[in-house]
This record gives structure tokens, C-alpha cells and sequence, in this order.
């Protein structure tokens, strides 16, 4: 029997709140406001699992995507 992959992401309900409206928008400054927000909640597995999958990806909005999987967006 195949164990089932490692769910990636936060559920919603765990997800912290980080300000990306009317914020910086570069990808490096927004990833330090998500780090710190997570930090906070004891989430820096979650973060560095979330950082290595941004870092992957190809482009800025494949990217933010990513990143709603992980934080609430306000």
C-alpha cells in the first residue's frame, strides 16, 4: 500500500492573516511579512515547505498562489 503524499498548504481554518493589500508588492518583501506572521503561530516547518515551492515555481502569480495555499491574504 502506497501512503498517500504529504499534504501541502495550511487548512483555511489554521491559516494566519498577513496584510498583501497596499503592501510591497516584491515577492522577497512579501515572503518576510509571511515568515514573521508565521513564525508568530509556530508555523516555520509550513513556512519553510511554502518557501521552497515559491522558489520553484515560474512567475510572480504562480507564486502568490502559493501563498494563499499557506496565509489568509487581508
Amino acid at each position: 500500500m502506497v501512503a498517500p503524499p504529504e499534504q501541502l498548504g495550511i487548512p483555511e481554518e489554521e491559516r494566519v492573516n498577513v496584510k498583501l493589500v497596499d503592501e510591497d508588492g516584491n515577492i522577497f518583501s512579501i515572503l518576510g511579512r509571511v515568515r514573521r506572521a508565521m513564525r508568530l503561530v509556530g508555523q516555520q516547518e509550513k513556512f519553510t515547505e511554502m518557501h521552497q515551492r515559491v522558489m520553484e515555481c515560474a512567475g510572480y502569480d504562480a507564486a502568490l498562489g502559493i501563498i494563499q495555499e499557506y496565509v489568509n491574504p487581508i
